[in-house]
């Protein structure tokens, strides 16, 4: 029975109203010796207490997509093959465009949200280079299949959830395609790609997205295995213009971590309450040592690059929870990395969906700007979408949550 199926949730309903009436029926009805009624009665209500805590866990396991399967619950599921060392480019000096192409079978995803504004697909991919075997969910925009289209390449943005999350989160509960869809449809936001690789690769830890060699590549399954797949498959503009990464959480640290030390791979990145340093989260591999917290901290990258990378970086965040980690990146970038900063009040939200969610259309007009997603004019290859205004500066108020109008001005302000 699937953790996140609707034959579970049903299950854990029914259990839930059978531990609830039980009690009510039999409590004064039992018969025996009286320790063996209190024995009962003490089960009865240890039973209703655990059906409960189950009904509340898949209710919010499902609303927040952070468990996926039985094996990412119970920490026993581990989707690395291999881990070999790389080098710092994370090839292994593999020349990834000779490599043959990855040809792959995709299947109708399951689960909530996952058959809304025209259907996620998913498929299992074997990374031939990071060695990691694991689901990769794909979103087609409304243009994708129109004929108008049909010689036409998309910008992609690979969207990462936090930690611990599943990939399928950005279709779930944060409904990004559904959000997405009439703003594409009526050329407010440019037709993206949306591609959500898994990220929870071994049991129990967070990968930080860093490859650790003997114990897995995830920054190369990430940008390497992943896109080489999208491009193979889908009529998907080359890197790094035509490619972007977004996360939140554990991801947004993720997400700008990857456009920064890859500026050949990604154009711009998106960070939803993120933060710079690994150790933000107590499970990830990438803070083991000061050595890999340093080779995967973006703020301590940007610092030391020779040459800055051409990136696009947007970082929101409450204070405390991601903003200072914007301003920080904001301090060290030079030209021609570009930083936005937007500060939210503490009335957002916090650091949940409720505070993410919202967001999603506003990251996406920037991203199609950034971009440089403009109204297509024809030709093979060329981009289509439509670019729309540039968002103001100023404000932090919970309205502007949505509207992208909260920025460090707001941060003048009690949060």
């Amino acid at each position: 029975m699937s953790l996140t199926g609707t034959a579970f949730l049903y299950t854990a309903v029914v259990l839930s109203v059978v531990a609830l009436v039980l009690p009510l029926v039999l409590w004064s009805r039992m018969r025996g010796p009286r320790p063996l009624r209190a024995a009962a009665r003490v089960l009865m209500l240890l039973f209703a207490q655990g059906t409960a805590v189950m009904l509340v866990f898949v209710l919010v396991n499902n609303q927040n997509n952070l468990y996926d399967s039985w094996a990412d619950l119970l920490g026993t599921g581990d989707h690395v093959q291999q881990a070999a060392d790389l080098g710092r480019d994370g090839t292994g000096g593999i020349a990834v465009t000779r490599l043959p192409k990855v040809r792959q079978t995709f299947t109708p995803a399951g689960g909530p949200g996952m058959r809304a504004a025209g259907g996620v697909r998913v498929t299992q991919l074997e990374g031939r280079v990071s060695g990691v075997d694991a689901e990769v969910y794909v979103w087609l925009p409304p243009q994708y299949d129109d004929p108008a289209y049909r010689h036409r390449r998309f910008p992609v943005v690979e969207v990462l959830p936090g930690y611990p999350g599943s990939a399928k989160a950005w279709f779930g509960a944060m409904r990004a395609h559904e959000q997405l869809l009439p703003l594409m449809e009526r050329g407010r936001v440019a037709p993206f790609i949306l591609v959500a690789p898994r990220t929870s690769l071994l049991a129990g830890v967070d990968t930080g997205c860093a490859n650790i060699p003997g114990r897995v590549n995830a920054d190369t399954w990430l940008s390497v295995d992943v896109p080489k797949m999208v491009r193979d498959n889908f009529r998907a503009l080359p890197a790094p213009q035509g490619w972007a990464v977004a996360g939140y959480s554990a991801g947004a640290h993720c997400a700008v971590k990857l456009a920064v030390a890859h500026p050949d791979r990604y154009r711009a990145a998106v960070s939803l309450s993120g933060y710079n340093d690994p150790i933000g989260v107590r499970d990830s591999l990438a803070a083991r040592s000061p050595a890999l917290r340093a080779a995967n901290n973006p703020y301590v990258l940007l610092k030391k690059a020779a040459v800055p990378p051409r990136v696009a970086l947007y970082l929101s965040g409450e204070a405390g929870d991601g903003y200072q980690a914007g301003l920080a990146l904001q301090a060290v970038a030079k030209a021609p990395t570009t930083v936005r900063v937007v500060f939210l009040p503490r009335s957002a939200g916090g650091h949940t969906m409720a505070l993410w969610r919202p967001q999603v259309t506003t990251v996406f007009r920037w991203l199609t700007v950034q971009m440089g997603q403009s109204p297509a004019r024809g030709g093979e290859g060329s981009p289509a979408g439509s670019t729309p205004r540039s968002p103001s500066t100023g404000g932090s108020t919970h309205a502007a949550l949505a509207s992208g109008t909260a920025s460090r001005a707001g941060a003048a302000r009690k949060p």
